[in-house]
């Protein structure tokens, strides 16, 4: 893949941020990746060190301010605190609210056709604050969402029925985090429906949902964070952006009959995302339902608190 002329900033040099520019420098999506952290020299040393990559590609990557990044094509927020061992992604609203107001207003004004992808936790709820801070129409203000957890739900399937992660075609829907449901009725393998290729029982669905769900959690509890695979997952977003791919995926975005931001498969491309009909069951229907009252509750009681 040959680099776009355009920019992508990453506000937070830590490990999340410093994955997402590795993975953005080896699969070559734009010939500029600017580095933004408020604490300088860690920010510098990360740039020193990813521009011993570069000879992979034909990739620039510098260190750059809040004044940089509104300029850019594509503004990754990955700034906010980790999640501790056993703490819940909502566990982190408080902090990392703060964080997102501190780098929105630093980014005041944003380029007015820029895309602003929410990678932080808890992502629906800062996917939601950003949009509420950031100026910019509720189509360019994105957020990860379910994207890697429904990757981790294919690999499984995938696994189980000794084919390709590619042949699989099934979507984890709703918050990312405790309340996300496995979209079962929608799955496919090559077309076919996933459940009549792979009978599961209802005991055995549960098992690999909540294995899909907490393997995040077996991660951090053993290394402190996750990086690698957030990282390809945010690169994969920045080229269906940059290239107008206009590639459905589960991601957070405003859910007009919800009143808030969860995941759901939409399109992404270069205007940001849009809203991609999907068939969901009774139950399913029901679950994201009860996902968007407890989003929607969290929300109404930080307004209040602040």
């Amino acid at each position: 893949m040959s680099a776009s002329s355009g920019s992508i900033a990453i506000i937070g040099a830590g490990s999340v941020g410093a994955a997402i520019a590795y993975s953005l420098l080896l699969r070559q999506v734009v010939a500029d990746i600017i580095l933004v952290d408020i604490n300088h020299e860690y920010c510098q040393a990360q740039v020193e060190d990813l521009s011993d990559a570069t000879f992979l590609s034909n990739v620039r990557i510098r260190q750059g301010t809040a004044e940089d990044a509104r300029n850019a094509d594509i503004i990754v927020i990955s700034a906010g605190a980790k999640q501790k061992p056993g703490e819940t992604r909502i566990g982190l609203i408080d902090r990392n609210i703060k964080v997102l107001e501190s780098v929105t207003k630093s980014l005041q004004p944003i380029r007015s056709d820029a895309i602003l992808l929410i990678v932080a936790n808890p992502v629906d709820i800062l996917t939601f604050y950003a949009q509420r801070l950031s100026g910019l129409p509720r189509n360019q203000v994105i957020g990860s969402g379910t994207m890697l957890d429904s990757i981790r739900l294919t690999g499984i399937l995938a696994n189980k029925l000794k084919v390709s992660d590619s042949s699989i075609h099934a979507f984890v829907i709703g918050e990312h985090g405790d309340s996300q449901y496995v979209a079962w009725s929608s799955a496919t393998v090559h077309g076919r429906p996933l459940l009549k290729a792979l009978p599961l029982t209802k005991t055995e669905r549960e098992e690999i949902a909540t294995t899909t769900r907490m393997k995040a959690d077996s991660i951090i509890k053993v290394k402190g964070f996750t990086s690698y695979g957030v990282a390809a997952v945010t690169a994969r977003m920045c080229e269906a952006i940059i290239f107008d791919h206009r590639k459905i995926l589960p991601l957070s975005h405003w859910q007009e009959d919800l009143g808030c931001c969860l995941s759901l498969p939409a399109i992404l491309g270069r205007k940001g995302i849009s809203p991609f009909p999907v068939d969901l069951d009774e139950t399913e229907h029901q679950f994201l339902v009860q996902s968007a009252q407890a989003l929607r509750l969290i929300i109404k009681e930080n307004d209040q608190n602040s």
